[in-house]
């Protein structure tokens, strides 16, 4: 292989000789060498990108170093004068705004990458108030996730009242009637807000942000862009806007090439002609650290370093020296004797079953379901057996919405459904109620049995929970938990409505005799400021790292004025302590927002094998 690699400078030609040679003499493969040619080209062309990044990073890095390193490079743009004076944006915040601008100037386009909590949507709004008292009026676009659509608006309204924002959103009808209008010119804006799933929801949606010339185009959560294969990210490389912004506090989750995907998207006219190389060369995974070759590593560590000039990052201990710690502890639950002995008897099924070699699919559908198990045993279905289902599902006829139902048909929908739905079930309708499970049934949990003692602690010392669930049915269980401890609680998860979530918020954050808000981890974990609350709670970890800090950080960010504490709860000797570990590994790739500094390219695919190995003693 190292004789390859020396020839990339040396062309075909000595290719095409060598393959001659060594067919003949050693019998080689002819993929095997073409492969090694078609590896070589793939370097060069990422070779050559890269020597372009550089070029511009020459001519920004001494001014981006000032500007960053001691806020002095010649700029000093204060608070747009359109921006509500009652308003004050803090230091590092100016600093971010100088650094847009900066680069703007030198027409570069960049990711904010600030650490959760810090304010990136203030910045970006400072930023377009200074391209608008600059004569750029826009029309500028700002994409955002449907659950942060709301803050973004009143974050307009509180700290630039007086530029025009239009909001894009509705019904099919409704965003009819505002493609009219802004294509004809009906309504005067300067900003239009409008949703992931509005931009590119059909073809008219789509058409409406390719016909509009847009100078400047803001993508919030920008790691939803980490993806240059998935439709969404296809569809918005096509909008029709001079320059873009990214903003995201989590820039990478997984590998390099979400990075250069970002890169890609940020910076089309440098990168697209270049897509297939970077995704061959950099998803391309080594087996071990000894296996990675001298050159991803000397890449790696060379895309890192011209990529800094682009990407901006603070982290809250670094500039907000006045925030509030955050401590983190982890409390390890013992299952209940009875979870602990169905969780055995589902480990020794799955041992017989599972095939660590399966697809990914399978494979995260045995995770799933060790993962119930180990946060409530009426996340399967146990106690309402086959035999019972066919009593239920006679019964059922004699419910007047039900009486000319097939039994049979009702049996097979009972089949697929947990205990605790079918519990749920057997409230709704009398002739079932008799099989309602006994609340000891539906409080029995390893970790209800610490909440129960964690939960008054807490009340005790006066301050106030966020509670986090990956699961909706297990926030439903929680419910009935919180209820029997008479606990206050408000909740939110992906089936509330978007006009109802700030309500809600709004409600937890001003009446302080609401103890909990329940959140399911992916509804609530963007957007949300709960900062009213010190306590955060995962009852259960994600797979992915980033996501719970998204959640932690409703809490631990600008406005707190208490220590926050982050509890998280595993499940002793379950798959959860496997997640954990793997989970911790993950968040190296924070420290220099890639993982292979250790040569650690993690793939979720290989994670969740080695998970499953780990949980099933195999």
């Amino acid at each position: 292989m190292e004789l390859f690699r020396n020839l990339k400078s040396k062309g075909v030609i000595i290719l095409q000789s060598l393959f001659q040679k060594m067919t003949r003499s050693n019998g080689l493969s002819e993929d095997l060498i073409w492969d090694c040619q078609t590896l070589i080209k793939e370097r060069e062309v990422v070779m050559k990108l890269m020597n372009k990044c550089e070029e511009i990073s020459r001519t920004l890095t001494k001014q981006v170093t000032q500007l960053t390193e001691d806020g002095e490079c010649g700029w000093n743009i204060e608070q747009p004068s359109i921006m509500s004076e009652n308003l004050v944006l803090k230091p590092y915040q100016k600093i971010g705004l100088n650094w847009l601008a900066l680069l703007h100037k030198h027409n570069v386009n960049m990711i904010l990458a600030d650490e959760m909590g810090l304010g990136k949507t203030v910045q970006a709004i400072a930023f377009l108030a200074y391209l608008y008292i600059t004569g750029d009026t826009g029309p500028h676009l700002v994409v955002v996730p449907a659950s942060t659509m709301d803050n973004w608006i009143r974050e307009f309204n509180q700290w630039c009242p007086s530029m025009d924002v239009l909001l894009y959103y509705g019904s099919q009808e409704e965003r009819r009637h505002l493609r009219y209008d802004i294509l004809n010119k009906v309504v005067e804006f300067s900003v239009i807000v409008t949703t992931y799933n509005c931009a590119i929801s059909s073809a008219e949606d789509r058409s409406l942000f390719r016909r509009l010339k847009l100078n400047f185009a803001v993508f919030d959560e920008g790691h939803m862009l980490k993806n240059m294969s998935a439709i969404r990210y296809q569809h918005l490389m096509t909008l029709n806007a001079k320059s873009r912004l990214l903003l995201t506090g989590t820039p990478v989750q997984n590998n390099l090439l979400e990075l250069m995907s970002l890169l890609n998207f940020v910076m089309p006219h440098m990168f697209s002609s270049s897509t297939s190389e970077i995704k061959r060369l950099f998803s391309s995974k080594a087996k071990s650290t000894d296996e990675q070759s001298s050159f991803e590593k000397e890449r790696i560590a060379h895309a890192k370093q011209i990529m800094k000039p682009f990407i901006l990052r603070r982290v809250k201990n670094e500039v907000l020296k006045q925030l509030p710690p955050k401590q983190d502890q982890i409390k390890f639950c013992q299952m209940s004797k009875k979870q602990e002995q169905l969780y055995s008897d589902l480990l020794n099924k799955l041992k017989k079953s599972i095939d660590v070699t399966e697809k990914n699919t399978e494979l995260c559908n045995v995770m799933m379901h060790l993962r119930k198990m180990a946060n409530h045993p009426l996340l399967h279905r146990q106690y309402f057996t086959a035999e019972r289902l066919r009593t239920m599902s006679k019964l059922m006829l004699k419910e007047p919405t039900h009486c000319e139902a097939n039994p049979d048909l009702i049996f097979e929908d009972m089949e697929v459904m947990t205990d605790f739905e079918l519990h749920r079930l057997c409230g709704e309708f009398a002739t079932l109620s008799q099989y309602k499970l006994e609340k000891e049934l539906i409080l029995d949990s390893g970790k209800f049995n610490v909440l129960e003692k964690l939960l008054s602690d807490i009340k005790k010392k006066g301050d106030r929970v966020v509670l986090f669930s990956q699961f909706t049915m297990m926030l439903d269980i929680i419910e009935v938990f919180l209820r029997h401890h008479q606990h206050r609680y408000v909740r939110l998860d992906g089936k509330t409505q978007i006009s109802e979530r700030i309500h809600l918020i709004d409600e937890f954050n001003t009446d302080m005799d609401i103890f909990i808000f329940l959140l399911s981890t992916k509804a609530g974990g963007l957007g949300i400021n709960l900062t009213s609350a010190n306590i955060v709670i995962l009852h259960d970890i994600d797979c992915n790292p980033y996501n719970d800090k998204q959640a932690e950080d409703r809490c631990h960010r600008v406005g707190q004025t208490k220590e926050v504490n982050v509890i998280k709860l595993i499940g002793k000797e379950t798959i959860e302590e496997s997640m954990l570990k793997i989970s911790q590994q993950k968040l190296r790739l924070e420290q220099d927002m890639t993982t292979v500094d250790t040569g650690d390219e993690g793939t979720i695919p290989l994670d969740m094998a080695t998970l499953l190995k780990t949980s099933l003693g195999l």
